[in-house]
């Protein structure tokens, strides 16, 4: 799909989404700068790719790690085509919205939201010098649905695809293009939190959290990132400032 020698920044890059993303791009010959929190999990990841990779420890949290990381993209590989900001965290577990702390609120939306703000501030900078660049954010079915009892969560994701329309409409005419991914329940280490917090056997707890899916089940993680993949790619183009849900028919009903 045209990753041929494309720089690409992820964030969240050491585990879940990012870390498929970044081994399957590589693969189509994306030259690669990956950051997370998480450094095990980078070199973890790093193991899987085949071709350029930078790495970064990068809490998306704090703006300065954000700037970093567009940084060593830039002298690693003069410049930046594509940028996936997918570091994302569950938040507290579910409980009525009454009962949520103002640290668990506001750790959520430093996540969730404020690392997709300080990523894309840091990056179209970047984008804006080339005439060029692909953004794609990690919302979630959260973030165009109602979540009850995951309201924090819920609120970081609607505002992630604040961000993504206006960023679009602002930034169009000057050769970018800014979407978001909405995934519903998939198999990632977010969701061993959900296991966790419900206290079943994984497969159990699958078939719970999806029983309002329509196609009754999560997703894979290939599922998600060929989707990622997709609306970044060349082919994608006229796509822009859209919240794409991938959800197993769960918005349609």
């Amino acid at each position: 799909m045209g990753y041929e020698n494309k720089s690409v920044l992820i964030t969240g890059a050491g585990s879940g989404f990012g870390q498929r993303l970044a081994e399957r791009l590589s693969g189509m010959g994306a030259r690669l700068v990956l950051g997370d929190i998480n450094e095990a999990g980078l070199e973890a990841t790093n193991a899987l790719c085949t071709g350029p990779v930078t790495l970064l420890r990068c809490d998306v949290s704090k703006e300065g790690d954000c700037q970093a990381l567009v940084a060593a993209g830039v002298e690693a590989y003069g410049g930046l085509d594509v940028a996936y900001n997918n570091a994302g965290m569950g938040g507290h577990g579910p409980k009525p919205l009454h009962e949520v702390t103002h640290e668990e609120f506001d750790l959520t939306l430093r996540v969730n939201t404020y690392g997709v703000f300080y990523g894309m501030k840091a990056q179209i900078p970047v984008m804006l010098q080339a005439g060029s660049g692909v953004i794609l954010n990690t919302s979630s079915v959260a973030g165009i649905l109602g979540a009850p009892f995951l309201g924090a969560y819920a609120a970081a994701k609607h505002a992630v695809v604040g961000l993504t329309r206006a960023a679009a409409d602002e930034y169009a005419r000057k050769g970018l293009r800014v979407n978001a991914i909405c995934p519903a329940f998939a198999d990632t280490p977010i969701m061993d939190g959900v296991v966790g917090h419900l206290g079943l056997p994984k497969e159990e707890a699958f078939a719970k959290v999806s029983s309002r899916v329509p196609m009754r089940r999560i997703a894979d993680v290939d599922e998600i990132v060929q989707a990622m993949i997709w609306a970044c790619s060349d082919e994608n183009s006229f796509m822009n400032g859209q919240a794409l849900p991938i959800d197993g028919g769960l918005s349609a009903v």
